[in-house]
């Protein structure tokens, strides 16, 4: 027998019978919605209930064509100047000794009393030689030993990968090639071009794109592990 008070001793109020008053329903103090929590559509609110305003959404984070997460400007500046710092200690190996050369032809009294302008072509040759073979080192470094894994020293220090923009290609050493043409050699002679090619990621929409990596059809991913 059903125990008076019971949920089974209870019955429906009639038809006409006054509904019993209830006090309005208050939110916890500290109480915070769910996110992404949307009202089930014809459910009636509470009064005095707080539920997410209409135009909220839950906000993911900007993934690539793949799936994986896009590389934050933070860790994707960090990875550039490990890389950086990398190639320009290789670099001074070159830079001494060509200065060095630089000025003993400079201050070489018997050639610059005999004909000036005989210090020139040396000079030039010595300019055009320090730019071939920075040139040369930064391609080794950033194409040679890069496309097979898709990270330098910086970005794997960052847990970055670089990856196309297609899922289902695979990172080829024309693809690495093409962002070293712009990363490197475009920047070398278009003056304030390597800042606005880094900065462009801040802007870039859907994939927080550089310019080098528009070129080459490429995204940089964070890796979770």
């Amino acid at each position: 027998m059903p125990v008076a008070g019971s949920p089974a001793s209870r019955e429906p109020y009639p038809q006409g019978h006054p509904q019993p008053s209830h006090p309005a329903y208050q939110v916890p103090p500290g109480y915070q919605v769910p996110p992404g929590y949307q009202v089930p559509p014809g459910y009636q609110v509470p009064p005095g209930y707080a539920v997410p305003p209409p135009a909220y959404r839950l906000v993911l984070p900007p993934l690539s064509p793949g799936g994986q997460r896009l590389a934050e400007f933070g860790d994707r500046a960090l990875a550039f100047i490990i890389d950086m710092l990398i190639i320009g200690a290789i670099n001074l190996v070159i830079l001494i000794p060509a200065y060095l050369a630089m000025f003993l032809v400079i201050l070489d009294p018997v050639q610059t009393a005999a004909d000036p302008f005989t210090v020139i072509a040396p000079m030039l040759g010595i300019i055009l030689a320090v730019v071939v073979l920075s040139l040369l080192v930064a391609y080794v470094y950033e194409v040679e030993l890069m496309y097979r894994t898709g990270q330098t020293v910086g970005k794997r220090a960052m847990k970055l990968r670089i990856v196309p923009l297609d899922p289902a290609a695979t990172l080829t050493r024309q693809m690495a090639f093409k962002r070293f043409l712009v990363q490197h050699v475009a920047t070398m002679f278009l003056p304030g071009l390597n800042w606005v090619d880094g900065l462009w990621q801040l802007w870039d929409k859907p994939y927080r794109q550089c310019l080098h990596d528009k070129f080459a059809e490429t995204v940089v991913i964070k890796l979770d592990a």
